[in-house]
């Protein structure tokens, strides 16, 4: 695969890093991944040559193989091994390649370029498409300036390709968001869901690469102690859309009449009561006066409501958990690690299992 043909040739530069600072055997550990990831001569060759004297350059700057390489050339090749790491400080150094692949994404045209597919792509190669650029984009593995925006980006145009409805209003629309007409109707094509969340339900919440592995650390203490340094007005002012929200949801909790049910056990609002629909024995709870204000056909168009809302829960759920599941399985396989990709597989699904099983009883 193209991605580990990627990581293998992080590892040898890594590897060439490592001899050039008198370090044989981390030398050796990342030319062996290297191997593993993506067999090449050129990292047998070098593992070869490490095995007969296992000496670093000479202080004229010769690689193991003898060939001089100038200071520019060594510069580039740290900055590759830092990048590939993670910063240890707040420096946050970046490859020239990571600044031309920021570029290409910020002057991409729509959400189909954005992601490297064709309009016709189907939902596997979106989620494909994802996966690679996601990883690639992430701000705590790719620091060029934009990266944060880029990865957001990518986001935003996965999470509305993937949406059925959303996709079709945006083949619709999308191309013409510069006309004026057109500019309220593109802010319906944003996300329902932040770029950090859609990438965790990828690919879990682990975190900061190290030692050949994905760690992505949300924070780095520097950014924490800048947010305590923060003052109260300022804290202020970032609460105040979400009290004028919390104000906004209790005055419309006053005008508005509860729903019947609660698909959930909610004493606080009522519902105390435990039925189960009539056709799918859904569980469901309702008030004191439910069964005195709900009779024939009105009980009926509540439970088949239950039963929509409960349908619509298990798929959204099924969703989340193949994401989960799918993104665990392909971080394995871009990183070799056995035992995760074995958990990945035996990581149930039960959503899904429910939702089968209810289909079948509908088709029966």
């Amino acid at each position: 695969m193209d991605s580990n043909k990627d990581e293998a040739e992080r590892c040898i530069k890594i590897a060439l890093n490592a001899v050039s600072n008198n370090q044989p055997d981390r030398a050796k550990k990342f030319l062996e991944k290297a191997q593993r990831l993506f067999p090449t001569d050129k990292a047998q060759s070098l593992l070869d040559t490490l095995a007969q004297n296992g000496k670093p350059p000479d202080q004229n700057g010769r690689t193991v193989h003898g060939e001089r390489t100038s200071p520019r050339q060594r510069h580039h090749r740290e900055d590759a091994e830092t990048s590939a790491q993670g910063p240890a400080d707040s420096t946050k150094p970046y490859t020239a390649e990571q600044m031309e692949a920021v570029r290409k994404i910020k002057g991409c045209k729509d959400y189909y370029q954005i992601l490297g597919v064709e309009k016709t792509a189907s939902e596997e190669d979106l989620k494909k498409a994802y996966r690679k650029l996601a990883l690639k984009f992430h701000p705590d593995k790719n620091h060029a300036p934009g990266a944060t925006d880029a990865f957001k980006a990518i986001g935003n145009a996965y999470a509305v390709l993937s949406n059925t409805e959303k996709r079709r209003q945006y083949d619709q629309y999308g191309e013409e968001r510069s006309h004026p007409s057109r500019q309220r109707q593109h802010r319906d094509f944003e996300a329902d869901i932040s770029p950090e969340d859609l990438f965790n339900m990828f690919f879990g919440n682990v975190h900061v690469y190290r030692n050949g592995r994905m760690h992505f650390a949300h924070h780095n203490r520097q950014e924490r102690r800048e947010q305590q340094r923060d003052g109260g007005l300022a804290l202020f002012v970032q609460l105040m859309p979400i009290l004028i929200l919390i104000l906004v949801s209790a005055l419309s909790q006053l005008m508005i009449t509860h729903p019947p049910y609660s698909l959930s056990y909610h004493p606080s609002a009522g519902y105390v009561h435990k039925r189960h629909t009539s056709h799918l024995k859904v569980p469901f709870y309702v008030g004191e006066r439910f069964s005195h204000e709900f009779t024939g056909a009105n009980l009926k168009n509540v439970e088949r409501t239950v039963e929509e809302d409960y349908i619509s829960n298990l798929r959204n759920k099924c969703w989340k958990e193949k994401q989960h599941k799918e993104g665990l399985m392909y971080r394995a396989r871009y990183f070799g690690d056995s035992e995760l990709y074995k958990s990945a597989e035996r990581m149930g699904t039960p959503s899904c299992n429910r939702l089968s099983e209810i289909h079948l009883i509908l088709d029966g």
